[in-house]
């Protein structure tokens, strides 16, 4: 158990990096206009509302790698320890980000939201099923 909870917490850490990474390369493509504080919600839900698609596209794509690097790292460290239940838990924090996100800046277009609710907890399982095929085949 005690190794299934690191997993899963390195899992999640990866995956927190990994999105930040990949909406960092987001706001490279896309800089945000000058003067908007990220931490004013008034200010975000503005910008939400004014980002063009490629933008938005960016971090559903941050949530999704994010996830699935998580799972796979996740599931890579718990070894035969429930690699499954260790992949299944950055999936489902970074929904629950998603969750939090949408809650918090309710600007977010409908397809977004929809996306973010199901495409994170499928991409870490995959993730960890990957990674539990190739510790099968380093095995061999």
């Amino acid at each position: 158990m005690g190794r299934t909870l690191l997993a899963a917490l390195a899992g999640l850490a990866t995956a927190f990096v990994t999105i930040m990474l990949v909406e960092f390369a987001g706001h490279a493509l896309y800089p945000p206009p000058p003067g908007i504080d990220p931490a004013n919600t008034a200010d975000m839900a503005r910008l939400v509302g004014t980002l063009p698609m490629g933008a938005l596209l960016m971090v559903v794509v941050a949530w999704v790698i994010g996830a699935f690097d998580g799972g796979f790292v996740a599931a890579l460290l718990a070894g035969s320890a429930r690699p499954r239940m260790a992949a299944l838990v950055p999936g489902l924090m970074v929904t629950a980000g998603v969750v939090g996100m949408i809650v918090a800046i309710p600007a977010h277009p409908a397809w977004m939201a929809v996306a973010g609710l199901v495409l994170p907890v499928p991409a870490a399982l995959a993730g960890g099923a990957l990674a539990t095929a190739v510790r099968a085949r380093m095995r061999r």
